[in-house]
């Protein structure tokens, strides 16, 4: 019994494994196999649930046969199960098993819920190999879905692909733009539904909008009517959200009120689905593109969505190739136009060109009958035929004074109507009015009945009106010789500005023929009437010409020379020079030299001696140089005290160093100028020329460069022109702009230098001293940039902006009885207002008159002794005290010591360091001297530049009370030295 139904069972399960392969073999897509999967385990197995799942890489949407909730913390065990080659139970509950029936191209598993009475039942047990089966099969269905889908995604990216290149060949046709845009909506009609489609462009510049492009089925009329209007007059509409913040919207009408954060304004029918992309450029939007249905059963999907923004970049980018071609084609027609109306000016201009050919043709033409052998109506005919090339001369005549200036005579004229007699004594006609004036005449018979009211002409005209007369002077310097005329009887020939303007440049060609020709008549007449004294003129002749040739000589001469040395000018220099440059480009293998010479302290010469000495020391020296030359070399004044001597042929550089040590021994010797022996020095600078140089100014640009350098190393020597030399000039240029820099940006500073007693140390005041914080090369002492400063004209401006500063800073630290000195140059003193600007200052920053000292020189003094003794006297009265700096190393001292208001003299550090040799050395001497003298006086010493032990100890025995230099305190910010205080507001 039991082996019959054992038979019996066997044969049971066969017949239903049969069925279930037969189901398998018929079902095509992976829900019809998983459903036939989950049949077979719930008939076999008898289980509560059962289910395949697949799709697991995205839980929220994977799919289920039958549908199946997941729950997020089966995760772990669903993984584990993929992993696995046997089934595996749930953690939690043992009921539920889970079995991984394929994991390629996507993992699938079947899940079973077991019934309690059979969870010890085996699994998968005799479904294993039908699971097997149906795994592959399962994986077959879904490689096949995946096929599938890869089509369908290559032939959406070729009608993708194609749709691009065919908007593209539509922005580089041939098409207007409103055929291409037609063609665009042709071409998205191909991707989705877009029977009802625009097209809007936003300008962000002028913030307005166009709607380029408009096809809908309900509403025909764009908005706008496809002109330009602001972007306000959509605003809250979709298409304005989606231009506004760049961001596609897409569904029905409540789907998109819930995308937008504002409210929701319709323009024209509701539609029942919505699609609007923005169209951008470099992220940020350029207009919008909007696709629409009316019909409930179509509407629009994410893939369009995401199709439709792929498509309007494109689309932006085609419009604007499209508008690009357009503009381009534009600009390139008004080009056209540019260049037709330049075509015509440069017609005009070669119209004008040929017009003044042919004037100055005329104009020669007319000199050349001056000297002509024709007789005098000859010469007037062919006048009247030159003019007549020029404007309307049917009516002309030459009218000309007689010598007596009494008489108008004729003697050329030609008239269609009336011709004028011969001669006639002169009235009050059209012809005297210009030759009185002196200036050319045009009138009509208007013009001339006025000239009759004003009574500039008398009545009757002299002759037979005309419509239109014009007469131009015939001047010679500035006497009116006589006049030309051309009038016209027809009004169809008038004379304009041009006529006048031709007629005058005729008529002084005319008068200065006239002119000639009358010399040239006179002169025959007075061959012919003095035949007998033919050789004696003709000497008288010679003589004349001979003379005039001298005085072109002579005026030349001046012109090329100087007048003082006559020495050849500046002018002949360089005019020299590019001959020789000239040679020198022809034969490189050539040099030239030239030396830049200044006498040296000229000025203190014309000071002290005069402007007549002054110029006997340069005639001497003008004539010392020519004596130091050979032909064919040159020595030349160039201006002043400065000189110039072109060696023409060099060969080495030491031949232009030999003449320069000639020029310095001869100039050396003492010469005897207003009574006295003088002894001049110069100083030299050399550039050496070759081919390098293409210009005179470039020599003697390098050589004045060379000069430069001779002066500042102490003059009385010469220096040869190098490219370090132009480095350094071009440096000097360089820290001339960075100083104006620095006074800009504040970059000065003042250090303040202690004032001592001697006898204690105790600090009693301050020197202010300049320093120049340089962004790139640090803390500069005045020595690097003062002489720069001065050069420039900045170094005012520089001491008061240091003046203020050294002010407040006092203020600020300083205890309230110490005292700070502040260098005044020459330069200050010379403004009559310098005293009222510092008292200015003083009031301005609040420091007390009674601390601050100024300090002058002894040259500053020698400049207008009366105005500098007044300016202190000024500063005296109202506190601020003066000290004369350097005392003893300038000219006069004790003459103009005892007259000036002085609180302090410096003694100079000259003297000071001197000290250190002993106690019996002139410097003793003098510094004691200077002590007494200052005692009687009751004025104050500081001892500048104490730097040892033992001056400090001399100027102490000598009884000298303060002091300053390195051994009491270098040069440092206020800061080093005191404490900053609160100063009362």
């Amino acid at each position: 019994m039991k082996h019959a139904d054992a038979v019996g069972a066997t044969s049971s399960d066969d017949s239903l494994q049969l069925a279930w392969l037969a189901s398998l073999a018929t079902a095509h897509t992976p829900d019809e196999v998983a459903e036939v999967i989950a049949d077979l385990a719930q008939a076999e197995l008898g289980c509560e649930a059962a289910c395949v799942l697949w799709d697991l890489q995205q839980p929220a949407n994977h799919r289920s046969v039958p549908p199946t909730r997941m729950d997020p913390a089966d995760g772990p065990w669903l993984r584990n199960a993929i992993q696995s080659d046997q089934s595996c139970r749930h953690p939690a509950d043992q009921r539920r098993i889970a079995l991984c029936l394929c994991r390629q191209p996507r993992p699938a598993l079947l899940l079973l819920t077991l019934q309690e009475e059979r969870d010890g039942i085996g699994f998968p047990g005799k479904l294993a190999a039908p699971l097997r089966l149906a795994g592959q099969h399962l994986q077959r269905t879904l490689e096949w879905i995946e096929l599938q889908r890869a089509h369908q995604q290559l032939a959406r990216s070729e009608t993708l692909q194609r749709a691009l290149f065919a908007i593209s060949d539509l922005a580089g046709s041939e098409r207007d733009m409103p055929d291409m845009l037609r063609g665009i909506h042709a071409i998205v009609g191909t991707l989705m539904y877009a029977e009802n489609f625009f097209i809007v462009l936003h300008n962000a510049e002028q913030d307005t909008i166009r709607f380029l492009y408009f096809v809908d089925v309900k509403d025909s009329t764009p908005p706008g009517n496809g002109q330009d209007m602001p972007l306000s007059a959509i605003e809250y509409t979709l298409t304005w959200y989606v231009m506004c913040d760049g961001k596609a919207r897409m569904g029905n009408a409540e789907e998109l009120r819930s995308q937008v954060p504002g409210p929701v304004t319709l323009i024209g029918p509701d539609s029942y689905d919505w699609l609007g992309v923005p169209m951008l450029r470099d992220g940020q939007p350029g207009g919008a593109l909007v696709v629409q249905s009316y019909q409930q059963n179509i509407g629009f999907t994410d893939e369009d969505l995401a199709l439709l923004e792929f498509v309007g970049s494109h689309i932006l980018t085609a419009l604007e190739r499209k508008q690009g071609k357009e503009d381009l084609e534009q600009r390139v027609q008004l080009r056209t136009l540019e260049l037709a109306e330049a075509n015509r000016g440069l017609q005009m201009e070669i119209l004008e060109r040929q017009r003044a050919e042919h004037l100055q043709a005329v104009l020669f033409q007319i000199a050349e009958l001056a000297t002509a052998d024709i007789d005098q109506d000859a010469f007037y005919r062919r006048v009247h035929a030159a003019v007549g090339e020029l404007l309307n001369a049917e009516n002309f005549f030459i009218a000309l004074l007689s010598d007596d200036r009494q008489h108008l005579t004729f003697p050329y004229s030609v008239d269609a109507v009336l011709a004028p007699p011969a001669e006639r004594p002169l009235g009050r006609g059209l012809s005297e009015y210009v030759l009185r004036r002196g200036t050319a005449l045009r009138a009509d018979n208007a013009d001339i009945e006025e000239l009759d009211r004003q009574g500039e002409i008398a009545p009757g005209r002299m002759g037979s009106p005309a419509m239109c007369w014009l007469g131009v002077p015939l001047i010679v310097g500035d006497e009116v010789i006589g006049l030309v005329t051309v009038q016209s009887y027809r009004a169809t020939v008038m004379y304009g500005p041009a006529d006048q303007e031709l007629l005058t440049f005729v008529a002084s060609q005319i008068a200065n023929s006239l002119t000639r020709r009358r010399s040239v008549e006179s002169l025959k007449r007075a061959y012919e009437e003095l035949e007998h004294r033919v050789e004696e003129r003709t000497l008288a002749l010679r003589k004349e010409i001979i003379e005039r040739e001298r005085m072109q000589d002579q005026l030349r001469h001046q012109v090329m020379h100087d007048s003082l040395t006559g020495l050849p000018n500046r002018s002949y220099l360089r005019d020299r020079i590019d001959r020789v440059l000239g040679a020198i480009r022809r034969d490189p293998q050539r040099h030239c030299a030239l030396l830049y010479l200044d006498v040296d302290r000229f000025k203190i010469i014309n000071d002290s001696l005069g402007h007549l000495a002054g110029d006997d020391v340069l005639k001497e020296v003008a004539t010392r140089l020519a004596g130091c030359v050979r032909h064919p070399d040159l020595v030349a004044r160039l201006s002043g005290d400065e000189f110039a001597i072109l060696l023409e042929d060099v060969d080495l550089m030491p031949d232009a160093t030999i003449v320069a040590q000639r020029v310095m021994d001869a100039l050396g010797a003492p010469m005897l100028i207003a009574g006295k022996d003088l002894q001049v020095t110069a100083s030299v600078g050399i550039a050496v020329g070759d081919d390098h140089y293409g210009v005179a100014d470039e020599v003697l640009r390098d050589a004045d460069i060379a000069l430069y350098r001779a002066k500042e190393l102490g003059r009385k020597r010469f220096e040869l022109f190098d490219e370090t030399l132009a480095k350094n000039v071009i440096d000097v240029l360089a820290l001339e702009g960075e100083l104006r820099q620095a006074l800009q940006h504040d970059q000065f500073e003042p250090y303040f230098q202690p004032i001592c007693q001697l006898d204690g140390g105790q600090v009693v005041g301050y020197e202010a001293l300049i320093r120049w914080n340089h962004p790139q090369r640090g803390v500069l002492r005045p020595g690097d940039f003062l002489k720069i400063a001065e050069d420039s004209g900045l170094i005012e401006a520089i001491d008061w902006r240091m003046f203020e500063l050294s002010c407040n800073l006092l203020l600020q630290h300083g205890r309230d009885e110490a005292f700070m000195t502040v260098n005044v140059s020459a330069l200050h003193l010379r403004h009559p207002d310098f005293d009222e600007r510092l008292i200015r200052l003083l009031e301005h920053t609040g420091l007390a008159p009674s601390r601050l000292v100024v300090e002058v020189t002894e040259g500053a003094l020698l400049d207008n002794p009366e105005r500098v003794r007044a300016t202190l006297d000024r500063l005296r009265l109202i506190g601020v005290g003066a000290a004369l700096d350097d005392f003893g190393t300038g000219y006069s001292s004790l003459s103009y010591l005892h007259s000036l208001p002085l609180r302090i003299l410096k003694i100079d550090r000259a003297f000071v360091q001197e000290l250190d040799k002993g106690a019996n050395t002139n410097s003793t001497t003098v510094v004691a001297a200077i002590l007494a003298l200052a005692r009687a006086l009751n004025i104050q010493v500081i001892a500048e530049g104490i730097e040892t032990e033992i001056q400090h100890g001399a100027l102490m025995a000598m009884g000298c009370e303060m002091g300053q230099g390195y051994l009491l305190g270098h040069p440092a910010p206020i800061a080093h030295w005191q404490e900053p205080r609160v100063v009362d507001a």
